[in-house]
């Protein structure tokens, strides 16, 4: 499976393949309609403790990853991120976060996880 990660900001590319929301709380400023998801995946995002004590900083992301993995170990963990393995109707499976720093995130997190 070929494994993109995009901002909800950027443009809907012709060749984005199956859309997954991975964010816990809905993009600001994105209408759903302009979206364009196929699935808003809210389960395989980290936990709201988990991503508040992150804050997007660099420096905590070596942290951030392993805590977050152990996070995706539980049952809903395992479920939801069946889910997003399941998710591709094609060969191409796009993961979708508002976050500007897409490699200190949770979709790189996800992309290394589905590409193993």
């Amino acid at each position: 499976m070929n494994i993109t990660v995009k901002r909800m900001y950027d443009e809907v590319g012709h060749n984005d393949g199956t859309r997954v929301l991975v964010d816990r709380v809905w993009p600001r400023g994105v209408s759903k309609e302009d979206a364009r998801l196929d699935d808003w995946n809210k389960d395989v995002a980290p936990s709201t403790e988990l991503r508040k004590w992150f804050g997007h900083d660099p420096e905590k992301f070596e942290e951030f990853s392993r805590r977050y993995r152990k996070e995706l170990e539980t049952d809903q963990g395992r479920e939801a991120l069946q889910r997003l393995r399941d998710a591709p109707t094609g060969k191409r499976l796009t993961l979708l976060t508002a976050t500007k720093d897409i490699e200190h995130s949770q979709v790189a997190v996800l992309r290394d996880l589905l590409s193993d």
